[in-house]
């Protein structure tokens, strides 16, 4: 069994929640620097990460959305449990932020947004807050409660039940922050120490509720480092010049370049 990461506390919100949907002043101040952080190192892959069906419950089912799998639906026939999944990549980068488009199927014991390792269970069969019910794992629940080592906090109002609603998440691994928005709404810092935190994070969703739909939207992360940043404006030039996704593998074998930079360009349309 892995060594449980190190402890990520998270931030109970108890008392200041009951007047107000929004995290303290100094909550918003590291949330607002690093929104800035990703704005000076804009990145926005055009496919991104996705579901991976081969780590998710076999009560989630991935949705093939123009090629790309980005939209999952739990439970598709009846839920007798909990069911989960996590992304086809582990997150890169010191900054990311993602969106999760939730349908209006919002109800019963808990639809759960955030990140996990590996280690994380992605099935119960129980109704249960499962996302933080351990160390592999750092979840919000829409009933307003953030969960992780199976201790959870108050943090946000409920979502309203059965009305659409977006979801933002933030990792700041600089910081060590985990943050998250409701359509647009900085909600505040969420969990701390993420930094101390060795093993790889991938996004990761569930629910109890039968037939709920979720679709990955805007998926943003900083810059790793130069390398990085001129392969990006090389994939960035590329798809402005070209007419159909198909044609990008074709586009880059006509670069003048040693084969294993074009498989490095290629890979922004991979991860």
């Amino acid at each position: 069994m892995a060594p449980e990461p190190p402890l990520a506390s998270v931030r109970s919100r108890e008392n200041s929640v009951q007047n107000d949907d929004t995290a303290n002043t100094e909550d918003h101040q590291n949330n607002f620097d690093s929104e800035e952080t990703l704005r000076r190192n804009d990145i926005h892959c055009r496919l991104g990460w996705l579901w991976n069906q081969d780590d998710s419950s076999k009560e989630v089912c991935v949705t093939d959305e123009g090629g790309c799998k980005t939209g999952v639906t739990f439970h598709p026939h009846w839920s007798n449990g909990t069911a989960g999944i996590r992304s086809s990549q582990p997150l890169l980068g010191d900054y990311n932020y993602w969106e999760i488009h939730v349908g209006n199927r919002v109800f019963g014991t808990s639809l759960m947004f955030g990140v996990s390792t590996r280690q994380a269970r992605l099935h119960a069969n129980e109704f249960k807050n499962m996302l933080g019910e351990d160390a592999q794992g750092w979840g919000l629940s829409h009933r307003g409660r953030v969960y992780h080592r199976g201790e959870s906090h108050l943090y946000c109002k409920p979502f309203q039940e059965y009305t659409v609603v977006v979801v933002g998440v933030l990792l700041d691994r600089v910081r060590g922050h985990l943050s998250f928005f409701k359509d647009g709404q900085n909600l505040g810092v969420a969990f701390t120490g993420l930094d101390l935190v060795a093993d790889d994070l991938y996004p990761t969703v569930c629910s109890t509720a039968a037939k709920t739909a979720m679709t990955v939207g805007r998926r943003q992360r900083s810059f790793i480092d130069l390398q990085d940043r001129c392969r990006h404006a090389i994939a960035t030039s590329i798809s402005s010049n070209i007419s159909a996704p198909d044609t990008e593998k074709e586009a880059v074998d006509k670069l003048p370049l040693p084969s294993k930079m074009k498989l490095y360009i290629l890979e922004v349309w991979n991860n």
